[in-house]
């Protein structure tokens, strides 16, 4: 190893929140179609997002195992087998860290063993690797990618950084460095979707929900703004653009059209989306909803802040001295 990595080489959180604040209609798209692709995606697996997340949260405890003892394990190696051993299923830890009830963790992990995805052989449990499949963890990574290039970019604009890392480059070091990148994504994605669930009551609605509000941010007309955090939430009473109807919406997550009707009259009922007389929904956040909404969102930003210093750091770090051939993690990212 010729040297080893400087503490001031490191983005600091704090910085990093405040850059996200600043710029946050800059890095909106890119943030909301990485967390509506992955709600998407984890619905159309079982059809119930929550069964999903109990299952990634088994995962995460073999993440947690490999993180306390030092172990980095890529892609490839995670995926090279069938199957995957966890610890003890505790119902109880399950239903108070995702906040879901305890009988319905029960009857999903009974679901889970039916369909084979959770098998115990004596005293061991596995988990069965078929129902993740690469590709659509691919899919995850490279969305993920996506934002911490754009996030990059933003770092460089803000004269923090010299050197910026290509898509590719970040795909290549989050698989290298997998189960900690992973870790620290379901970290975030379990107390986002703690947060949401409590507020709007499942996370199919608020999957819904997500869609409608992509399909403003992506709008030119959208993106050429230049708003922080605050300006943000503040248009949210006043985001007009062609809205989206119930029937796109279904054909986009895979939830079934009469489900999407009754979840969206929620959404609408409850101050987060209007219907026009087309019968097209558009985000407009208000009273209430808007009160809970933006503090939902600075608390997920300060978790977004977190995930975006460990994960980007850690690709830095790796990228940076590629070429002096050192592995050291340093333990401030542990």
């Amino acid at each position: 190893m010729d040297s080893i990595p400087s503490i001031s080489a490191q983005i600091d959180e704090i910085k990093i929140n405040k850059i996200i604040n600043k710029n946050f209609s800059k890095i909106a798209p890119v943030y909301y179609k990485m967390l509506s692709n992955w709600f998407i995606r984890a619905y159309s697996v079982y059809g119930d997002i929550d069964k999903y997340i109990i299952l990634i949260y088994l995962v995460n405890k073999d993440f947690i195992f490999f993180r306390k003892n030092g172990l980095i394990v890529a892609f490839e190696t995670f995926f090279k087998d069938k199957s995957l051993e966890i610890e003890k299923i505790n119902i109880s830890d399950i239903s108070k860290d995702l906040q879901i009830p305890k009988e319905s963790v029960r009857r999903k992990v009974e679901e889970l063993e039916k369909k084979g995805v959770i098998k115990k052989n004596k005293k061991r449990i596995y988990i069965n690797m078929n129902a993740f499949s690469p590709k659509r963890v691919n899919q995850g990574i490279k969305e993920v990618s996506i934002f911490l290039y754009e996030f990059n970019k933003l770092l460089k604009k803000e004269n923090e950084i010299n050197q910026t890392f290509d898509v590719e480059q970040i795909i290549r070091s989050i698989k290298e460095n997998y189960s900690f990148c992973w870790y620290q994504f379901y970290k975030f994605l379990f107390i986002y979707t703690n947060r949401w669930r409590n507020s709007v009551g499942d996370l199919e609605t608020y999957c819904i929900g997500m869609v409608v509000m992509l399909n403003a941010v992506e709008r030119e007309s959208f993106r050429v703004k230049d708003l922080n955090m605050k300006q943000f939430q503040n248009s949210l009473p006043y985001i007009k653009e062609r809205g989206v109807n119930a029937m796109s919406i279904s054909e986009i997550t895979g939830i079934p059209r009469p489900t999407v009707v009754r979840k969206l009259k929620y959404l609408v009922d409850n101050g987060y989306l209007s219907i026009d007389e087309k019968k097209l929904l558009e985000v407009n956040i208000r009273g209430e909803a808007l009160k809970i909404s933006k503090i939902l969102q600075d608390k997920n930003i300060l978790s977004l802040s977190n995930f975006t210093y460990r994960v980007f750091n850690q690709i830095k770090i790796i990228n940076s001295n590629k070429d002096k051939d050192y592995d050291f993690i340093p333990s401030y990212l542990r």
